[in-house]
């Protein structure tokens, strides 16, 4: 038996999605130096990727286990990156 969850509100979600990346677009024009740059469009790159996964595919309403198979591409990306970071910068 499923429990039924209530709509999400996906206007709110795309409203939060257009001012994330009315914000990535704002920040590349700020003078700050380039690693600075590249952590807040990585960072909002996840918020943004986190509100599509949770609402868009429905994650929130799901069980936990289902959201930690959904997360372990994602720890899996990041523990390559790190990896193989030295081999790409000597």
């Amino acid at each position: 038996m499923t429990t039924a969850h209530a709509e999400p509100n996906y206007i709110g979600v795309f409203w939060w999605l257009l001012a994330l990346t009315i914000i990535e677009i704002a920040v590349i024009y700020m003078p700050m130096a380039k690693v600075i740059i590249v952590i807040l469009l990585v960072g909002l790159a996840l918020s943004k990727a986190a509100l599509v996964a949770l609402y868009f595919m429905h994650l929130r309403f799901e069980r936990f286990t289902l959201g930690l198979i959904a997360l372990t591409p994602l720890i899996l990306c990041v523990f390559l990156i790190l990896m193989l970071s030295p081999d790409i910068h000597p």
